[in-house]
């Protein structure tokens, strides 16, 4: 699949629709992407700023998919844990970046080429318009390369 075409999937996804969600960016390489949320009238909380279950969906799948298209079908790859640290309350566009960098592709090859199991961890900030840091997520992904089918 073309990064264009995920994009365009996700951000006609209902999920995210319902959530205000919106991917803003797949690089090319898979090796970046960029999700927002702005609030609106459907998707704040009780006191009025971002509703906490839309600012951690807006983080789900990105880093699972990213790694699929990366290292191909010749791996499993899927989300293993996940937890949100909510640091300050906004109602302000926020945003999130997705990198993954060609040392943890490196070490992710390494770790993995005899068959094993290897569970890199992330850490992904979510970013208001003002650069106030809002919530800091950290997700496990399960990673094993699948055995020779011959």
């Amino acid at each position: 699949m073309k990064p264009k075409a995920l994009k365009l999937l996700l951000n006609l996804y209902p999920p995210y629709i319902g959530a205000g969600i919106k991917v803003e960016y797949i690089a090319e390489n898979w090796q970046e992407t960029r999700v927002s949320l702005k609030k609106r009238w459907y998707n704040k909380n009780a006191v009025g700023t971002h509703f906490g279950g839309n600012l951690y969906s807006m983080t789900d799948p990105h880093l699972m998919l990213m790694l699929m298209q990366i290292l191909g079908k010749q791996y499993y790859v899927w989300d293993k844990t996940a937890s949100i640290e909510f640091i300050k309350a906004s109602r302000k566009k926020v945003t999130a970046t997705f990198q993954i960098t060609d040392d943890q592709l490196e070490e992710i090859k390494a770790k993995t080429a005899k068959g094993e199991k290897y569970l890199p961890e992330f850490e992904i900030d979510l970013i208001d318009e003002e650069q106030n840091l809002i919530a800091r997520v950290h997700k496990t992904i399960y990673i094993k390369k699948k055995p020779d089918l011959k």
